[in-house]
Parts: C-alpha cells; structure tokens; sequence
C-alpha cells in the first residue's frame, strides 16, 4: 500500500477585501476590491521530504504558508496534515494533537525573537506549552541539546537575540521551531534575511537535521538557487496559481513553463549558460485587477490570442504538471 502523503493541500484559495473605507467608496461612487491572492493550489508532501513554492514577491507564497500553519484562515480549499483537516467542523481534539507537530520558521531572525527573551526562555517557551518537559530543570536541559544540536553552545541560553549575528538567530529560530518536537516545518524564506556566505550554512543545517530526524518541510522562496539542492519537489507560483509543479530535477532539467523558464534565466549557475531562454519583459501584474485567460500572457513571448482568452487547466507532462497551452514549445 502506497503512505499517504503528510501534508496534502487540495484547491486552497484566499482572497482580501482591499476596498476603501464605505464613505471614501461611496463619495468617489467606487465599488468593492477584491484580491485574490491564492487561487486554487494544491500539492502534496511525502514525509521526510521538502516541497518549495517558488516564484516573484507577490505570487502568495507565504499567504499559502501561513493558512497551511493555521496562522491565517483560507477562503476555500482544504488542508490535511496526517490525514486530519485543520479547518472546518469536528476533528478538533486531533487537530490540537498535531499543532505541537507543525512550526514556522520566519523570514527575518532579527524580527522574530522577542528581545526581550534570553533565548533559553525563547527556546524554552514550546517545551513548557506543549508538555515536552516536566520541570524547569529538565526544560533548561532539552534547551541546551537543541542548542548544540543547531551549532550553538548551551551556554548562549544566557544571552539575549541582540548579541548574536543574523545566522545564529536563525540557528536559534530553528531549534525553537523542534523545541516541540515537530516533524513538519514550514520555512518562509528563511535565508533571504541573511549573507549569501551564511545562506549556504543554515541550508546545510536544515538538510542535516532533516536527514538526522525526518523532518518534513514546506520550503518557500522566490529564489530557485536556494531550492534546487534542498528539495524533493518544487512548484511554481505565479500571481496565486500553480502554473508549474514537478520533481527538482526534471523542473531544472527541462522546465516547461516560460515563467519557470524565466525564473532559471536569472539563476547564475555555470551549467545553465547553454539554455536558450526566451527573454520576458515587465512585472507581476497587479492581482486586484489580473490580466485575463493565462494571467502571465502579457510577459509571455510565446503567448497567442487563446492565451488571452482561456485559462489553461493544468496537464501531465512526463513528470511534470503544468498549466501552459504552449508548454510543449516551451522544451528546448
């Protein structure tokens, strides 16, 4: 029998009410704005591997990260870790079993621990909640382990997040984020905040202890060089949809949307120089008023006026899923 995947997203949406206060709207005879920011995603995540979502700020990658952690409700769709929903009626005492189970690590490790915390407490603050440990004793303890186990020293504990650089922040986000003793962990651009030097580091560490422990990861980013070594499988995200989704290997080997195209054009990496990519002009249209059909057509060099009209469903090709009408002139 086939495991079923950990994290399984099933046509997820989100959309915002963006309008101007009611007497503004109603002086300037304007009517409600709606964005759509997420439109329909779905993908899923085997345990111990990674799934990224890459693509442009403004594509809803890290809206589609903070409905899959609870942190933000969806407008549609549906989100299932370890079998159970974690939205809708029922299942709410399993729902409260598994969110000791799933952790965000944040873009910006200079926003996100409290200065104010020593980061033994910062580490410290997920083992008392969920009940990893008993006594301060034994919470002072597991905090050091996580410590070292990130590459820090248990003594840090004692210090505040002021007094470490931006890679040793990140270290301690993550050792908070196992401080439950999670297994699936959704990191939102979590080395776009740090030195390129550092970003090498803190991507090695994340695969050695996803190796080390089984770790589950939802990797976002708008950056496919950060991805390429770290994940299983990658989809692409663009101005809310799916347009791209396939294992990293045949994604970088032959990528069949021109976005993702595009997006490999720009990754500076000696054995891509040989690619032909197509050149694509202007920038992520704004989501409140999207252009129609295929929303990338106006940046697209291959587009034609069905692109204009039609949305394009997605479709298998080999191994990939792609929702392109030109996908297969696309290969090359």
């Amino acid at each position: 029998m086939t495991e079923l995947p950990l994290v399984e997203v099933t046509d997820l949406r989100r959309t915002f009410d963006v309008s101007k206060p009611w007497l503004e709207r109603t002086l300037a005879r304007e009517s409600r704005q709606f964005l759509k920011a997420v439109d329909g995603v779905s993908f899923r995540i085997r345990k111990g591997e990674t799934f990224a979502l890459v693509g442009e700020s403004g594509s809803g990658k890290s809206t589609v990260a903070r409905m899959v952690v609870g942190l933000l409700q969806p407008s549609g769709g549906e989100v299932r870790i370890a079998g159970v929903p974690m939205t809708g009626g029922g299942h709410a005492a399993e729902r409260r079993r598994l969110r000791r189970r799933i952790q965000m690590i944040f873009q910006d490790p200079f926003a996100s621990l409290d200065p104010r915390w020593r980061v033994g407490d910062i580490i410290g603050e997920p083992i008392r909640a969920f009940g990893v440990a008993e006594n301060r004793r034994d919470v002072v303890a597991r905090a050091g382990e996580l410590l070292r186990l990130v590459g820090l020293d248990p003594a840090d504990a004692q210090k505040f997040p002021h007094e470490f650089s931006g890679g040793q922040r990140q270290r301690i986000a993550i050792a908070r984020a196992l401080a439950a003793d999670s297994d699936f962990i959704v990191c939102d651009e979590p080395t776009s905040a740090l030195d390129v030097s550092v970003q090498a580091q803190i991507l090695n560490l994340m695969r050695d202890l996803q190796d080390e422990l089984g770790l589950t990861y939802l990797l976002i980013s708008h950056n496919l060089a950060v991805v390429r070594h770290m994940a299983n499988e990658i989809g692409v995200l663009y101005l809310g949809r799916l347009v791209e989704v396939a294992p990293a290997h045949e994604l970088f080997s032959a990528p069949r949307h021109p976005y993702t195209r595009m997006l490999l054009a720009a990754v500076p990496s000696m054995d891509m120089t040989d690619r032909a990519a197509p050149a694509v002009q202007g920038e992520i249209p704004n989501p409140i008023n999207p252009p129609s059909g295929c929303t990338f057509h106006p940046r697209c060099p291959l587009a034609d006026d069905r692109c204009k009209r039609e949305r394009p469903p997605a479709r298998q090709l080999g191994a990939s899923q792609v929702a392109c009408f030109k996908a297969e002139d696309a290969v090359g």
